[in-house]
């Protein structure tokens, strides 16, 4: 993820919109990041965020020449793609949705000492940090979808309520109260089941086979232990302001920041490199 001013910016804007492909390129790149970080803790798994990013990207592509300039860049970005997140129905948890109930009575009464051993010789502590980040991650869909994103814009982004609440359409007073109760309720079902970020009985460690046998992990695919993170201090980059929200103390260190997948990036430089690219520019 790249830094640049909301001046420069601009100028990459104008430029991309006159044609000039570096220009754009250089839009994408900076943006990429943020997007799929939004989509993963949005829709839960990294196959879904990828394909959600692809389509946000291009379709931040296909409308640049709407940009006015009366948000920042990175504002405008999050609003095309809170909105097609929030409206997003091909991901797996919208066919299979979660609750807080569903998912406190599987950490309670979840028959883990039943299953044989299927780690197929990953090491067990790599498979529980995959399970860690995993199940913090599903866990954020059992919030509804206005309140996750919500939560991911104040958490992970610690977007300034002024901007939050004009990508959500709500008062920044709103905005603040409703993170705050959301935050709340997040931190009281950590605190209660989650052995990791809390006081409850829930270990990673021992729910390992259990998880692979429900094809929450998959010792051949382990997505979160191998992407390559990012600086919390370079997510922050993305906005132009902040405030203290509350002054709730847990500290919800799972929404750690990813790169975006190489495969992501790839197909996001064959549309670039298209004739369709071209046609849409020429549009």
């Amino acid at each position: 993820m790249n830094e640049h001013t909301n001046e420069e910016l601009q100028i990459l804007v104008d430029k991309a919109t006159a044609g000039d492909k570096e220009a754009l390129e250089t839009l994408v790149t900076s943006v990429q990041d943020i997007v799929f970080n939004l989509s993963l803790r949005m829709l839960g798994t990294f196959a879904d965020a990828e394909d959600a990013t692809q389509d946000i990207l291009l379709k931040m592509i296909t409308h640049l020449s709407s940009f006015r300039g009366d948000s920042s860049f990175t504002t405008w970005v999050f609003s095309i793609a809170t909105n097609h997140l929030k409206n997003y129905k091909k991901h797996m948890f919208a066919r299979y949705p979660l609750n807080f109930e569903y998912y406190g009575d599987d950490i309670e009464n979840g028959k883990i000492q039943d299953v044989p051993d299927l780690t197929q010789s990953v090491e067990k502590d790599i498979l529980a940090e995959e399970l860690k980040m995993s199940c913090t991650n599903v866990m954020l869909q059992c919030l509804d979808t206005e309140s996750r994103c919500i939560f991911i814009l104040g958490t992970m982004f610690k977007v300034d309520s002024r901007i939050a609440g004009d990508i959500l359409q709500m008062t920044p007073e709103a905005y603040r109260q409703r993170l705050s109760r959301i935050r709340k309720k997040m931190a009281d079902f950590l605190g209660q089941y989650c052995g990791e970020y809390g006081s409850g009985r829930c270990k990673c460690k021992e729910r390992v086979n259990y998880a692979i046998q429900n094809h929450r992990i998959n010792p051949l695919q382990l997505d979160y232990t191998t992407a390559r993170e990012i600086p919390i201090k370079t997510m922050m980059d993305v906005k132009n302001a902040m405030e203290d929200i509350d002054d709730l103390s847990q500290d919800f260190s799972f929404c750690k920041p990813y790169q975006s997948p190489q495969r992501t990036k790839n197909l996001i430089q064959e549309f670039l490199d298209s004739t369709q690219f071209s046609i849409i520019r020429k549009s």
